[in-house]
């Protein structure tokens, strides 16, 4: 991994890790959040925001996966971005639940402190008003979680997808490797067996060639000196 890229890649995870413990507060604060909705509401906002922001980073840690060199590198980035994802899931899950939670305690402590004294027609009116407006404010709050973890779960899926072909790159290559090796061994074993007969082959001629000078000697001697 290039030092820029592993630079990038600390910041991003530092940012992710941030974002998290930050919306882990928020959660946190929504749950014993006693009231009023609008307040329960302000939380849900500032709730998304951190989510978005969330996000973000976990598509720029994604890239910065992509980006990598290496396919080791690669596959171990997208493992990691993976877990982020799923922590941001969960988190989405826990937020879910502290909005039930406190809307039901809103709900409760608005119908005791209607209840406690007044005029019946207008505590029943003002019942419903407040019952009206929590469920719309409930319902929208718990409609836009559900979006975002659609949204995640279908991004998971596909990088999901990515690591399953990353995977079989990294098989295929591995195989193509063995069969490689499988291949420079029998050349290296060819090689061996050339040089052998190379030298075998020379030899050969060595031992033919003084066959023949012996016998070309002997012939001189023989026509040279008859006797």
């Amino acid at each position: 991994m290039a030092v820029s890229q592993d630079v990038h890649v600390r910041i991003c995870h530092q940012e992710i890790v941030k974002y998290d413990l930050e919306i882990k507060a928020l959660i946190q604060d929504i749950r014993e959040c006693p009231g009023p909705v609008r307040t329960l509401n302000e939380l849900n906002a500032q709730v998304k925001e951190k989510f978005g922001l969330l996000r973000l980073r976990i598509q720029d840690f994604e890239q910065l996966a992509k980006e990598q060199d290496k396919e080791s590198d690669k596959q171990a980035l997208l493992k990691e971005m993976e877990c982020h994802r799923k922590q941001m899931l969960s988190n989405q899950t826990v937020w879910r639940k502290a909005n039930l939670s406190c809307m039901q305690a809103i709900d409760n402590s608005e119908k005791d402190e209607l209840l406690q004294g007044g005029d019946p027609t207008r505590r029943r009116k003002v019942v419903k008003e407040n019952l009206a407006q929590s469920a719309s404010s409930i319902t929208e709050n718990l409609m836009g979680i559900s979006r975002m973890m659609a949204q995640q779960v279908q991004q998971s899926e596909v990088t999901m997808h990515t690591l399953a072909t990353s995977s079989r790159t990294i098989q295929e290559t591995n195989e193509e490797y063995k069969s490689m090796s499988g291949t420079i061994q029998l050349g290296r074993k060819l090689i061996t067996k050339y040089n052998r007969r190379e030298m075998t082959d020379k030899l050969l001629i060595f031992l033919a060639l003084a066959l023949f000078l012996a016998t070309v000697l002997y012939i001189l001697k023989k026509r040279l000196f008859p006797f």
